[in-house]
């Protein structure tokens, strides 16, 4: 029973480690690029839900690429779009884009290499191929 207990413990020792190895605390970076695809992705699950007004289909395309400077464009045009306030999930995503143009600008603007200023790729983005499953 003892060799078994102290197999246990280790094991729980190793794995506290690995957990301990993987929360380091957030770079700006990091927050930048989750945030964005966060967006990202809400973005994309508004387009498909049935529930939303019709507006949603008029918001300017929302693919935000941190490491293109025309996201900065992007995220002041889909912010400052004037129709669909009264749909909550267009208000929270203006709320999130407008938060992260916030952080990129201010907070991270010393932190973020920005590697092209090609807007067109920010309109028509150049997708991964779907792996089969």
């Amino acid at each position: 029973k003892l060799p078994t207990m102290k197999m246990l413990l280790s094991l729980i020792v190793l794995l506290s480690a690995a957990l301990l190895a993987n929360t380091a605390p957030p770079t700006c970076y990091s927050r930048v690029l989750s945030l964005s695809k966060e967006i990202t992705e809400s973005f994309k699950e508004l387009q498909t839900s049935k529930a939303v007004d019709s507006c949603v289909e008029m918001l300017p395309r929302l693919y935000l690429d941190i490491h293109n400077y025309c996201v900065l464009a992007k995220l002041r045009e889909f912010v400052a779009y004037p129709r669909c306030e009264r749909v909550l999930e267009v208000s929270e995503l203006k709320e999130k884009a407008r938060s992260l143009y916030t952080i990129m600008i201010s907070y991270c603007r010393r932190d973020l290499v920005f590697l092209t200023d090609d807007c067109n790729a920010l309109e028509s983005p150049i997708l991964p191929p779907i792996e089969p499953s």
